[in-house]
């Protein structure tokens, strides 16, 4: 008999094993050892993952569904505040006796490895660019500061590095008002 593998979202599924209709359900709730996720939100290293698997016997092969939750860290891309974001994903797989081209999954040694999918699972989850408020209204440009109220786009603050294109601006309006003279030849 093997071991068990080291994998804490790798499953035991003797008892339904090549059992047509039967039926077990598995609580995890594991460590993370690694962050899940790129970019402005991920799952930290440490993060705990709930997975609650559905394991169903099947003539072919293991259905195997599973709600998962988890909570994922990240900042809002508006103003930069730090977010805790739930959240709640589910999936179904077939996990397959024998492997075949068609299923990517497989039955191995009587353990179902549900890592790959339960990983695959949250990082699709998370949002791409995650807000601490829909309506949030970012940082103010010139003083940094978080906005509570939209600006006033008709300020008459030019930012400095644009003086010299206001200075030739102000220049062709004056050049456009003198009517255009003649050379003579």
């Amino acid at each position: 008999m093997k071991n068990q593998p080291a994998n804490p979202f790798a499953i035991n599924v003797f008892d339904v094993s090549h059992r047509i209709g039967e039926e077990r359900v598995v609580s995890l709730h594991e460590t993370l050892t690694s962050h899940w996720g790129e970019g402005v939100a991920s799952v930290p290293e440490g993060a705990v993952v709930s997975v609650e698997v559905r394991l169903d016997g099947l003539h072919d092969g293991i259905l195997v569904a599973a709600d998962i939750s988890a909570t994922a860290t990240g900042e809002c891309v508006r103003c930069l505040e730090p977010l805790s974001i739930p959240v709640q994903v589910d999936f179904q797989e077939l996990f397959a006796y024998s492997p075949t081209e068609e299923l990517e999954f497989s039955v191995h040694d009587n353990y179902v490895d549900c890592e790959p999918l339960v990983r695959d699972a949250v990082v699709l989850a998370l949002p791409f660019q995650p807000l601490c408020d829909e309506d949030c209204l970012g940082l103010d440009p010139e003083t940094g500061e978080k906005l509570a109220e939209p600006r006033d786009h008709n300020s008459s603050s030019i930012d400095p590095r644009w003086a010299a294109l206001e200075a030739l601006a102000s220049t062709s309006d004056t050049s456009a008002a003198k009517p255009a003279t003649k050379k003579r030849t």
